[in-house]
């Protein structure tokens, strides 16, 4: 069926940490109260200075995140209902515009390790450099969930469920195409964002629909 571009409604609340007053009746050793969340560390961006090497740690969001170990998160069946959104693009400019659509994500409140993204054509800078260092240390960061994360549609379908997917139809035959639209339906279990030519995409997910 094709895909019918939508608006881009990406309502996400973000949460601070609230500071619960300590009791003034007795309070013999007082309750540390959570500083301002530091800063998030650089995502995954476009070509430019990378990341000299893959984040040994970063900071949980929130205590619980910190005393809770998480494995490598599993394959969660993606919901039925997961909302589906088209963002015209050209060829050339299907990645930034999937750059664009991440960055809107975070700013209303998502977590970084919530994203994935799938290019079809030229595989993202970030990937290509992590890449370099092994995959298994590549995969160690899709295993660990705490950031972006972009695979090349040759690889996606290893790629564990996530609540928002976004595709960049960056290049690639119809078929890489098909498939790796295939896999991110797969694999969103909230939100599916699609960056690309509309009358592509139409006619590529029409095929198998």
């Amino acid at each position: 069926m094709p895909l019918i571009p939508e608006e881009s409604q990406i309502h996400e609340s973000a949460q601070g940490p609230r500071a619960t007053p300590a009791s003034s009746r007795t309070a013999p050793t007082p309750r540390p109260v959570p500083g301002p969340r530091p800063a998030a560390p650089p995502r995954p961006g476009r070509p430019g200075p990378v990341r000299p090497a893959p984040p040994a740690q970063r900071t949980p969001r929130d205590a619980t995140a910190a005393a809770e170990p998480v494995p490598s998160k599993p394959a969660a069946p993606p919901a039925a209902g997961a909302q589906v959104q088209l963002i015209p693009a050209t060829v050339q400019g299907a990645l930034d515009a999937a750059e664009e659509a991440v960055d809107l994500l975070l700013d209303s409140g998502r977590a970084p390790g919530d994203v994935l993204v799938i290019t079809t054509g030229e595989p993202h800078p970030w990937a290509t450099h992590e890449l370099s260092f092994g995959e298994a240390s590549y995969w160690s960061l899709h295993d660990a969930a705490d950031d972006v994360f972009y695979a090349d549609a040759a690889v996606a379908a290893r790629a564990g469920a996530r609540p928002v997917v976004v595709v960049a139809v960056n290049g690639g035959s119809e078929s890489v195409s098909a498939s790796a639209l295939a896999v991110a339906r797969s694999r969103a279990t909230a939100l599916l964002i699609v960056c690309g030519d509309p009358q592509r995409i139409n006619s590529v997910t029409g095929k198998g629909a």
